[in-house]
């Protein structure tokens, strides 16, 4: 059964997508099979990984339109890509009995066929993140290297409390990531050191530097390890996973 992993953060730009995708892409290099779901209504993993107004998306299956398909982009790598209409899911679903279940029983149907599922989350704390939520096994913040991108953690706390009590008991924090970091900076040690204080070794010791090929791997269609496999970007991906891995999740 596949253990599943969101990617959440409230916050906009803090590499989430970048993070999802290349924590997805890294699994699959390293054989195991991996789904990418995309429940973001920008549709940023969808187009990072060069699918383009596909015929499968994960809003008409949390809708109950179609049955849960999935779109082969690389070996071992899936996607189920996102739609402009998840936008509106939260309004539309707003009386609907059980939604925050939708997309734990949509997954279900498919997690024995699987080893990894990663969820890029929307950056609200709305209905779609809870959908993830409740449907994980574990979520991953990726965070910013300054006191405003953690600013906002006692409130995405505050959520995931909720849905751990009242949701999903067994959803827990595999760690915390950061991204954009340079370790010549004094203010990017210190927030790396606030973080630490406070969440010990839910810290990952992988930092991602700020690369320009992790910026210019979407517009290639392609994941950073077949864009740009030698680059910071790329290694640094790949340590950080091979951390998740060695947690035994």
């Amino acid at each position: 059964m596949a253990k599943i992993i969101s990617i959440i953060n409230q916050k906009g730009g803090v590499g989430k997508t970048t993070t999802s995708v290349s924590i997805a892409s890294a699994l699959s290099k390293k054989k195991y099979k991996v789904l990418l779901v995309d429940l973001d209504a920008q549709r940023n993993a969808t187009t990072s990984l060069g699918v383009v107004e596909p015929e499968i998306n994960i809003y008409s299956v949390l809708k109950g339109q179609i049955n849960l398909d999935f779109i082969n982009v690389s070996e071992n790598l899936f996607l189920l890509p996102a739609s402009l209409d998840l936008a509106a899911f939260e309004l539309e679903m707003a009386t609907e009995p059980g939604k925050e279940y939708l997309l734990k029983e949509a997954l279900e149907r498919v997690s024995d066929h699987l080893d990894f599922i990663i969820i890029d989350c929307s950056p609200n704390l709305g209905l779609l993140t809870v959908n993830a939520l409740t449907a994980s096994d574990y979520y991953i913040c990726p965070v910013l290297p300054h006191h405003l991108s953690i600013s906002g953690f006692s409130s995405m706390i505050e959520v995931v409390d909720k849905v751990q009590r009242r949701l999903n008991p067994n959803l827990d924090l595999a760690g915390i990531v950061m991204t954009q970091f340079n370790k010549h900076k004094v203010l990017h040690r210190d927030t790396a050191e606030v973080i630490k204080a406070h969440f010990g070794n839910k810290l990952f010791l992988s930092t991602i530097p700020e690369n320009i090929a992790l910026a210019e791997a979407p517009s290639s269609g392609t994941s950073i390890f077949d864009y740009a496999p030698q680059s910071s970007g790329a290694i640094e991906y790949m340590k950080l996973t091979e951390e998740i891995l060695d947690l035994n999740l």
